[in-house]
């Protein structure tokens, strides 16, 4: 049955996350529930801002770039401004893990290398 209002826990278990975590997102104005008494009330903005935030997460970005992007759908105009800036945050986050994977990949050469050493110096005893 569908709804326009969920709880924390509705949340949590929608998203297999933890109240924790919605909190957290809570302190940084990300979503901003209603109160009912001492119950968090989501609104279908909250489900949806949670959502892009937990999507951003998951690529990996910062959650400054996460809150305004999410933001900048709030406010009022078309779409392109939102869609650019967005290709703009993904391009950069591309170009971090790029030079992450060549750091990487030069570590783990160099590994190899130390381990060819070692085991040439351990056979020639």
């Amino acid at each position: 049955m569908p709804t326009s209002r969920w709880t924390i826990s509705d949340l949590a278990q929608e998203f297999s996350i933890t109240p924790r975590t919605i909190r957290f997102y809570e302190d940084q104005g990300i979503v901003s529930p209603a109160r009912e008494g001492r119950q968090r009330v989501y609104a279908a903005r909250d489900r949806a801002r949670l959502k892009l935030a937990l999507r951003g997460k998951r690529l990996g970005l910062q959650l400054s770039d996460i809150r305004a992007l999410i933001d900048m759908y709030d406010g009022p105009g078309t779409t392109e401004p939102q869609l650019r800036s967005y290709l703009s945050v993904l391009n950069r986050h591309r170009e971090s893990l790029s030079r992450q994977r060549e750091d990487i990949d030069e570590t783990l050469a160099e590994i190899a290398e130390q381990e060819r050493q070692c085991l040439a110096l351990l056979d020639g005893r």
